[in-house]
């Protein structure tokens, strides 16, 4: 660097990186912004934030030293030396640069931390905090109402309680800034500042009341919108007290906010696909069990992010019996939820006619599966129930043995050894025989319940045994509810609800 000529430093840096230290920095080159951010933890509520009085804005007050990075005071000699003075020109460029490359490392952590959220509402938790550490706020929220009106529509806050937004929401829309940029409302076309809401003429009676009950005096908000997607909602940060964020802060958090969007439209597509494929798969499923005397039913389904093949059926057949199923088709996605819709509606047909036969349904629905899907197999399970008898004629093709929970025993059902229909020539296995006490349930389940642990095969199928043998003697005569125990004891802390390629499916029957 040619210390003897200052404008000379700056020929070696490209213009455009020349432009972009300018426009950032030239209003405020005396503070960094991104130094005074928390790394990923909400900003608190510092004495030098948000003061009532100037020139104090939006964290930054004229008390707080000046970072490392800034521009050092002009001396006061006046005989200084041509040598010191480019010298010092070249310290300035050098701090500028600094702060310019501190706030891209920030802005590079945070977008980071975005990219590994997976869901729609972990991306706007860390779009708040993110957006609230930019902008020197203490608190936040963000609502979700894409424009195109296929949702999901929320409201989300950052150091807001449920009964804080509800508050909020009680607030006429078009005297609130997101409101205005949902509804495009004039003034709602970009950023809106209200750096001292209760100084604002004909500010709403009932927001000031809401603003002055949560403790706020001032708002920044932003649209959330992308080219493609169109608008998608809104995010505003709340300030304590009367503030608002510099320029080189809006700068920042604009930047952050093209991104975060584009990352929330491909979230919101996939929330959508997943919401689709769960309906698909939960009407392809029976939507009420039959009542049947002698027999009480329950069933529990949860569903994969991509949607599974687990199913389950219970179907009336003549001479009062009934007739129980379970099976699971491999894969997943839209192919593999209709392809258990097939599949499922091939054994009713199956089960009306030559139910009391459970190898012959399992044998003809492997030959249609064979002929119409030959790249595919399928595990089940079939049981032709008489409930006056209390007695079960079952077949499996690949399943997990049923297990009887009772007062006086927990047992898995002994089955024969079968292969999956469809992986051989042709599939057939002998039947089983169950008789029920009084008071026992039947557990049907799919193997997703097994896989969900993490656990190897005979390790989960240990926890199941231990989940039904701990029901409590006061939820047996409840079918749900010892299905519900199970589930909750095998998929602890969230598990059955917890993401997963696994479906998980069980169907209880309680004898009488």
């Amino acid at each position: 660097m040619d210390t003897r000529n200052p404008s000379r430093t700056m020929l070696d840096i490209p213009s455009r990186v020349r432009v972009h230290v300018e426009t950032l920095l030239a209003p405020q080159n005396d503070m960094g912004v991104c130094d005074a951010i928390e790394q990923y933890a909400p900003v608190g509520k510092p004495d030098v934030m948000n003061a009532p009085h100037l020139p104090k804005v939006a964290g930054i007050d004229s008390t707080v030293p000046s970072p490392a990075h800034t521009v050092a005071p002009t001396p006061a000699a006046t005989g200084v030396s041509s040598a010191t003075s480019s010298t010092g020109a070249g310290a300035v460029l050098q701090d500028r640069l600094a702060g310019w490359v501190s706030d891209l490392t920030t802005l590079h952590e945070l977008t980071e931390r975005l990219a590994r959220t997976a869901t729609l509402s972990d991306a706007l938790q860390e779009l708040l905090r993110a957006g609230a550490a930019l902008v020197g706020a203490r608190r936040g929220l963000v609502v979700m109402e894409p424009g195109d009106g296929l949702g999901p529509d929320t409201t989300i806050g950052l150091g807001l309680a449920r009964a804080d937004l509800g508050h909020i929401e009680t607030v006429p829309r078009s005297s609130m800034s997101y409101g205005k940029i949902l509804d495009g409302l004039p003034g709602g076309e970009g950023e809106i500042t209200q750096p001292d809401l209760f100084s604002e003429d004909g500010l709403d009676p009932r927001h000031r009341e809401v603003a002055a009950r949560l403790g706020y005096a001032a708002s920044y908000a932003l649209p959330l919108t992308t080219e493609a997607a169109g608008r998608l909602g809104a995010a505003v940060w709340l300030y304590d007290e009367p503030a608002e964020p510099v320029e080189r802060q809006r700068h920042l958090i604009g930047l952050y906010a093209r991104y975060a969007t584009e990352h929330l439209a491909r979230l919101v597509e996939l929330e959508r696909t997943r919401a689709c494929v769960t309906t698909i798969s939960e009407e392809l499923l029976p939507p009420r069990l039959p009542r049947v005397s002698g027999v009480q039913l329950a069933a529990r389904h949860r569903t994969g992010p991509r949607g599974g093949g687990d199913w389950y059926d219970a179907l009336p057949l003549p001479d009062a019996a009934l007739g129980l199923a379970v099976g699971s088709v491999t894969g997943s996605g839209p192919s593999a939820v209709a392809a258990m819709g097939r599949l499922r509606a091939s054994l009713r047909a199956y089960a009306v006619m030559e139910g009391e036969d459970p190898v012959a349904v399992l044998s003809d629905l492997e030959l249609l599966l064979r002929l119409t899907e030959p790249a595919r197999s399928a595990t089940a399970l079939f049981a032709y129930c008489e409930p006056a008898l209390r007695k079960l004629t079952l077949a499996g093709a690949g399943h997990s043995p049923p297990l009887v929970i009772g007062a006086r025993r927990t047992e898995f059902v002994e089955t024969s050894l079968s292969a999956p229909l469809g992986m051989l020539a042709c599939w057939e296995a002998p039947s089983v025989e169950l008789t029920a006490g009084p008071g026992e349930t039947v557990l049907l389940y799919t193997d997703g319940l097994l896989h969900r642990t993490g656990d190897p095969m005979d390790r989960a199928f240990a926890r199941l045994h231990a989940a039904a043998a701990s029901v409590p003697r006061a939820l047996r005569e409840d079918p749900g509810a010892i299905a519900d125990h199970v589930l909750r004891s095998v998929l602890p802390d969230g598990l059955d609800e917890a993401d997963s390629e696994e479906d998980v499916v069980l169907l209880a029957a309680r004898f009488e």
